[in-house]
């Protein structure tokens, strides 16, 4: 699952100083109260009830109109977008609006998305994730009831002022992350997600903070306010790779199955091998290219972590490997170092008769 942001830490500053302590240890007790019966409201879910949740989760996505504001969280980073989904005769349509930082917008028809850069007046064309916010899943979530507990949680809970479901994922081993999810209790559309460390701390939030629904969501929203059609359009060329028949043995984590591996071509006749690896909820992906001394040796070697994201670099043989996802950093390291790399053997030639 995917998205992005950061925010000045909130400051509570009281001006009525008369308030009485008891009156705080009534708030205190309260609220304690309260987190101690959430705990105790938490039940397993079997296999197919949670399946069957995950998926009306992902296909609320898909198939409802809403629009709103919702914020990512990682660490002090905190960023806002704008966000309207809206389905027609032709499909799905999309229109999402990074509100902080450099302008950048995403048009979405069904699977393709369009991102305008307006500082430079180009579009990149790009493919679809499944896994975008509020969207949850990629792949199959017969997937993730093998390697995650699933607990629902009868309290109510309450997000961008409509009622929510609160569900807890928990892994079953050290692989991968935890999450705490909120779904919509009338029409199970995605409002809040957690990624949760080993000791259940918050690692990155993403939540809707304002949100309409079906027929209170404007068309007009799904129009770009840039005057893009003139820009120059840049085509994401790809094309299918097979690494194993090119000599490389990645080690897949368990649990995880292969999404795709494809061939980026960048142009100067560069290309990036992408390997995409997922549980149904962690994605990783795997980049490999040429080394470049020039340019790979100014990034990162080993492993280092932004919020949920973690990444490993190391260079094997003649080439560079990137490994990226939203999983503990240990499980891309083992990844990486387990790595090898074969060159396969030259095709033999029978010798002339």
């Amino acid at each position: 699952m995917i998205a992005t942001l950061a925010m000045p830490s909130l400051r509570v500053a009281s001006r009525a100083m008369s308030l009485s302590f008891v009156a705080l240890l009534g708030c205190l007790g309260g609220g304690l109260a309260q987190a101690q019966g959430n705990l105790a409201a938490r039940t397993p879910m079997g296999a197919e009830e949670a399946q069957a949740l995950l998926s009306r989760i992902q296909e609320a996505a898909r198939k409802l109109d809403y629009s709103g504001i919702f914020t990512y969280q990682q660490g002090e980073l905190i960023q806002s977008s704008r966000l309207v989904h809206m389905v027609d005769g032709s499909g799905e349509r999309e229109r999402l609006e990074v509100l902080d930082g450099q302008p950048r917008e995403y048009l979405r028809h069904n699977d393709d998305v369009q991102c305008l850069v307006p500082e430079r007046k180009i579009v990149l064309s790009q493919q679809r994730r499944a896994d975008r916010f509020p969207g949850l899943l990629l792949g199959s979530p017969a997937a993730v009831t093998r390697f995650y507990h699933v607990y629902g949680d009868a309290a109510p809970h309450r997000v961008a002022g409509r009622e929510c479901r609160m569900i807890t994922i928990e892994p079953l081993d050290k692989a991968r992350y935890g999450y705490r999810l909120c779904a919509d209790e009338q029409n199970d559309l995605l409002l809040k997600a957690q990624t949760l460390s080993a000791g259940n701390s918050v690692i990155e939030q993403v939540t809707f903070t304002t949100l309409r629904l079906g027929k209170d969501v404007d068309g007009k929203l799904l129009e770009s306010r840039w005057p893009y059609k003139d820009w120059k359009v840049q085509q994401s060329t790809m094309q299918p790779v097979d690494l194993a028949a090119q000599g490389w043995r990645i080690p897949v984590p368990p649990g995880f199955v292969q999404v795709s591996q494809v061939a980026r071509i960048l142009g100067h006749n560069e290309s990036v091998s992408q390997l995409v690896l997922s549980d149904g909820l962690a994605a990783i992906s795997v980049f490999i290219e040429p080394f470049d001394k020039k340019r790979n040796s100014r990034q990162p070697h080993g492993a280092y972590r932004r919020g949920a994201v973690s990444v490993y670099g190391t260079r094997i043989a003649d080439f560079w490997l990137t490994a990226l996802g939203e999983v503990p950093s240990a499980t891309l390291e083992h990844l990486a170092k387990a790595t090898e790399f074969v060159p396969p053997a030259a095709s033999a030639v029978p010798p002339p008769k």
